[in-house]
């Protein structure tokens, strides 16, 4: 596939990888819909997009949503002219332990925030694919790709118990939707990233994130731009379809 031919739909694109994503996308010339549930920094994206070879179309919607998901995938298609790629990146994370003690008291991981995660990182990850995957079919699209964004909590993580599920059966859904769409010329893989310099991380204590560096061979976090090539590379090889392609640094070794 040709970057700057390409007319992509990502999600969770107001900030972190998602808006790196729809800003180098359009750097290489794509036309891009960029889809959030947050309007203010869909509107910095687009500011900052203005300049830029390619286009970005803003829109505002929930992932979690099926009539959101159902109307944001119709428009995108409409401003577009089709959807061909499908970065799948919009996700939650709240961390917390299965179960803890703190002052005497047992305290449990609430089932609203279980919910809540596997609401947007699985379930909307799933809503959002299906609808752009049936458009693809729809519109013929002869070089169709989808894009999950896992994660390596899905090997396990402490704290991370309902975060790594959404993610480890992303990573199943992705390996499925790969076989089941291929006799559509639509190839599917998802991007698990390490420990990322993203906003998320600003907020961890030094001591944890210590902690975090210890556990990268390559003894650095890693860069925004660096998950970019992995997502240019799944893009420009099109021999490369129901794997997921980890950028870790070494941590997974």
């Amino acid at each position: 596939m040709e970057i700057g031919q390409a007319r992509a739909l990502v999600t969770g694109a107001a900030s972190g990888l998602g808006y790196r994503f729809a800003l180098e996308l359009a750097g290489a010339g794509a036309m891009v819909a960029a889809v959030d549930i947050d309007g203010e920094g869909l509107r910095r994206l687009g500011r900052e997009a203005a300049a830029l070879p390619g286009r970005v179309e803003t829109l505002v919607g929930d992932v979690s949503d099926e009539a959101a998901v159902k109307g944001f995938v119709r428009e995108a298609g409409e401003r577009l002219g089709a959807v061909d790629v499908l970065v799948n990146n919009a996700a939650v994370l709240m961390d917390g332990l299965l179960v803890a003690e703190e002052d005497g008291w047992i305290r449990r991981l609430p089932t609203a925030q279980w919910r809540k995660v596997l609401d947007v990182n699985l379930t909307g990850q799933f809503l959002v694919a299906r609808e752009v995957a049936a458009a693809m079919l729809e519109g013929r699209v002869a070089d169709g790709v989808i894009v999950n964004l896992s994660s390596l909590a899905r090997s396990g993580n402490a704290g991370q118990s309902v975060y790594g599920a959404s993610k480890a059966a992303l990573d199943s859904a992705t390996r499925t939707w790969a076989l089941e769409l291929a006799p559509h010329g639509i190839r599917v893989a998802s991007i698990a990233p390490g420990v990322i310099q993203t906003p998320i991380l600003d907020n961890i204590s030094g001591e944890a994130r210590a902690a975090l560096l210890a556990g990268i061979p390559l003894g650095r976090f890693g860069d925004p731009r660096e998950v970019w090539l992995a997502l240019r590379f799944i893009l420009e090889c099109g021999f490369f379809t129901g794997r997921v392609l980890e950028v870790d640094g070494g941590a997974q070794m």
